[in-house]
């Protein structure tokens, strides 16, 4: 009888607590929000975007506990170029030796772990880029309904070796660092 009398304790504060708890998605404003990629290469950079197909953001209250997103990789695009050097570009990033699109058309994101830190959050999430997950840690700030972050992505780890240093050797200037950055913002 005791223990029934517990138990009961037990789930009654489990309902009263789980009442209280405001968990939320808030999903993604894709067309307003931006990723912006930047890839540096030993005789300069490219500056592009890629296209947020969809995203959400979990929050528990005003706090944010968790996301997940899928980048429509088919619409990366350089926009540091014209003409026929941007048609190029655009052309070798979505080819196998780059991000594969045609094999590979999306690349996700989703957030294993969030702490807070004061107004910013730290950010430990699994990439999928051409199929391959590792996992990647950032700083993320939200204010509002604006969410931002800055990201050093190893490219290597997901398989894109070309112009890499790491990998090929007598490349001189035509060598391409194997981070790029990637800066999103993200309005919902």
């Amino acid at each position: 009888m005791k223990n029934n009398f517990k138990m009961a304790i037990v789930l009654v504060v489990t309902i009263a607590f789980a009442s209280f708890t405001t968990l939320k998605d808030k999903q993604v404003n894709v067309k307003e929000s931006q990723v912006n990629w930047t890839g540096h290469k030993v005789t300069g950079q490219h500056d592009g975007t890629i296209t947020l197909k969809e995203g959400s953001l979990e929050f528990d209250g005003a706090t944010l506990t968790g996301g997940a997103f899928t980048m429509d990789m088919t619409s990366i695009n350089t926009t540091d170029l014209e003409g026929e050097y941007k048609t190029k570009l655009d052309g070798h990033l979505k080819a196998d030796d780059f991000f594969g699109t045609d094999k590979f058309p999306t690349a996700t994101l989703k957030f294993t772990k969030v702490k807070a830190l004061g107004s910013d959050y730290a950010v430990t999430g699994d990439l999928t880029i051409k199929g391959i997950t590792k996992p990647v840690t950032f700083k993320m700030n939200v204010a509002k309904n604006t969410a931002t972050a800055a990201l050093k992505i190893d490219r290597t780890k997901y398989d894109i070796k070309y112009g890499s240093a790491s990998f090929f050797d007598n490349l001189q200037d035509k060598a391409i660092y194997n981070e790029f950055d990637l800066n999103v913002s993200l309005k919902f």
